[in-house]
């Protein structure tokens, strides 16, 4: 991968997450879900000549991943009352963050949502073949996306009975949290899609910090 097509990629991840200066939270929120559809764009327009089946697979699943996340999560935080209700008071708007401080956490959000996707971006920029890894890869990613979707679809409807109460039924009766649950396995499966292509120190720190930097969040 040449530092130009690093820059163009970090750059359109940077322009749909500055989003986040309306209202900070959206840096790790919104921005977040904006920031793996535009890699996954970016992936499909840049490389389409040279992506297999496989290799589009994954650039679609990076966009229906940031996509339904970036809309449950604009749902919620402008049509869900229960949740406006709850949080009122708790996130504040950061209308008196400085710019500077702003601008730190954008670049900083930006880069870690490159560094997640690295595993598949160094992938296909690498011009690899789809192997098994890959493939294997794949599922776990969109075990992860199914896990992660039906947690926030029973959470949302349990809270709409009983707002006040903590989430104990369906998959929350099993596991406490489904919805970080199924976002780990979707990152441990971005991560498994691309090791066995990844070339040299450098493209292994950018994988490993991704993967430890959002199991950390």
């Amino acid at each position: 991968m040449t530092l130009m097509e690093f820059f163009i990629i970090f750059v359109g991840i940077m322009l749909v997450s500055s989003i986040g200066f309306k209202n900070y939270v959206w840096f790790i929120s919104l921005g977040y879900g904006l920031g793996i559809s535009i890699t996954g764009i970016m992936l499909l327009f840049m490389y389409h000549s040279v992506l297999d089946i496989y290799g589009v697979l994954a650039c679609v699943i990076f966009i229906l991943y940031g996509f339904r996340l970036s809309g449950y999560l604009a749902y919620r935080e402008f049509f869900g009352k229960s949740y406006l209700k709850r949080m009122k008071g708790e996130i504040k708007s950061g209308k008196g963050m400085p710019i500077f401080v702003k601008c730190m956490l954008w670049v900083i959000c930006a880069l870690l949502y490159f560094m997640m996707c690295s595993p598949i971006i160094f992938r296909i920029a690498n011009f690899a073949v789809s192997d098994t890894t890959f493939k294997v890869g794949m599922i776990v990613m969109v075990a992860g996306i199914l896990l992660e979707g039906a947690a926030d679809l029973q959470k949302n409807a349990a809270k709409k009975k009983n707002p006040k109460r903590f989430v104990d039924t369906g998959l929350y009766r099993i596991v406490r949290c489904p919805n970080y649950l199924g976002e780990l396995i979707m990152w441990t499966g971005v991560l498994i899609a691309g090791c066995t292509v990844l070339n040299g120190v450098l493209q292994w720190s950018v994988a490993i910090i991704g993967y430890v930097g959002i199991v950390f969040v």
